[in-house]
């Protein structure tokens, strides 16, 4: 018996628009916290990159806008294991700082619902929105990591 080779989702060429709720900025503890607006565009079968926008113009105002790369690393059927590494401006409590993260997440898709893709992501972050710089791990389910509709 042998098992059949996985097709995860290839994104080639795909543009996803959705939210990501990952960065410092869109924590409930901070006022007028956001999640933000994501586009997220597979460059090859292996590579992918998402652009971050939020904001919000209430006093203190709430901003952000990062950048992630991914590289698949692992291919599943209807899921892709990725490595992914990213970076933003945050503000937040009327500071202004810079966030890195980086980690390990998958992407599913539900079979009938191939254009629906939700993240999940672990791994680590470095934030100075405090005012001193914060090492933090992180974990993120579907409802902060992000849902991406691809076109």
């Amino acid at each position: 018996m042998v098992a059949p080779a996985a097709q995860a989702r290839d994104l080639t060429g795909r543009l996803g628009l959705g939210y990501n709720a990952e960065f410092a900025n869109s924590n409930s503890t901070i006022p007028n916290s956001v999640p933000a607006i994501s586009l997220k565009y597979g460059i090859t079968r292996d590579i992918g990159i998402e652009g971050i926008v939020g904001f919000n113009t209430g006093s203190p105002s709430n901003d952000v806008v990062g950048l992630k790369m991914f590289k698949n690393i692992f291919y599943e059927t209807n899921l892709n294991f990725y490595f992914m590494a990213g970076g933003a401006v945050v503000s937040g409590n009327g500071k202004t700082g810079a966030e890195l993260l980086t980690g390990f997440g998958t992407e599913a898709f539900i079979p009938g619902l191939e254009s629906l893709g939700f993240s999940m992501e672990v791994g680590g972050e470095l934030d100075n929105l405090s005012g001193t710089y914060a090492l933090k791990t992180l974990g993120f389910s579907f409802l902060n990591a992000g849902i991406h509709f691809y076109f």
